[in-house]
């Protein structure tokens, strides 16, 4: 990507970071990187678009662990177990019998794998976070993940749950201007330079700044639902 286009795309701020982030990476062999996020918040239950029309041809439900279609999940079997170990819940759709995509969604807290950070939900009980929105590439041209997300949103309102969290790169503005249209909540900005072992974390909630060396010292981010 240009310098033109990034800036055009991302604005100064963040062209310039992800202009620097690809040059690092590639002068460190990938040892060194810079990761920024936008935590965002999607209400649940509160659609203002017509009501999604059933198709016939697509299934959605909750695929516990163990289920025959995990064999079919885009993801590897470790990943998989781990997620599972962790709480997390998956929802996917099949269309004419077949994996079309799913939602994972995680309660309480979520650790994320790309960076150290611990993302704690501080309001369980009205809030999820919401991760891994996959849909396999056939099945892109079409409705369902719409109705993917219809089917979680509709059954995470019947919980009580209000918000749904997410983390986006800054870097992909395609799918911040697709989150946008759903009217998310713009929660802040996450930085992360790592360089090896070491991580460096700029927060925008306490502690703000963050050193760590290892997995057992990330720093937590407590997300309270918008006001």
């Amino acid at each position: 990507m240009s310098l033109r286009t990034a800036f055009k795309q991302m604005g100064p701020v963040d062209g310039s970071l992800y202009l620097c982030a690809r040059l690092m990476e590639r002068l460190s062999g990938g040892r060194v990187r810079i990761v920024k996020y936008r935590l965002v918040a999607q209400p649940i239950g509160r659609s203002a678009g017509p009501a999604m029309r059933a198709d016939p041809a697509t299934l959605i439900h909750d695929i516990a662990p163990g289920d025959a279609m995990v064999a079919a999940f885009p993801r590897p079997p470790d990943i998989i177990q781990r997620r599972y170990a962790a709480g997390a819940t998956c929802t996917a759709a099949l269309v004419r019998g077949e994996f079309a995509g799913f939602i994972w969604l995680q309660r309480q807290r979520y650790e994320e794998d790309e960076v150290r950070c611990s993302f704690v939900l501080a309001a369980p009980a009205a809030c999820v976070w919401d991760f891994d929105v996959y849909v396999e590439p056939r099945f892109r041209i079409g409705r369902t993940m719409a109705r993917l997300w219809s089917h979680v949103d509709a059954e995470q309102a019947a919980r009580g749950v209000r918000w749904s969290f997410s983390r986006i790169s800054a870097f992909n503005p395609a799918s911040l201007a697709s989150h946008a249209r759903l009217g998310i909540v713009d929660c802040g900005g996450a930085l992360f330079i790592v360089a090896g072992p070491l991580q460096l974390s700029v927060l925008p909630r306490f502690p703000y700044l963050h050193v760590s060396a290892s997995d057992r010292n990330a720093p937590v981010w407590r997300l309270l639902p918008p006001a």
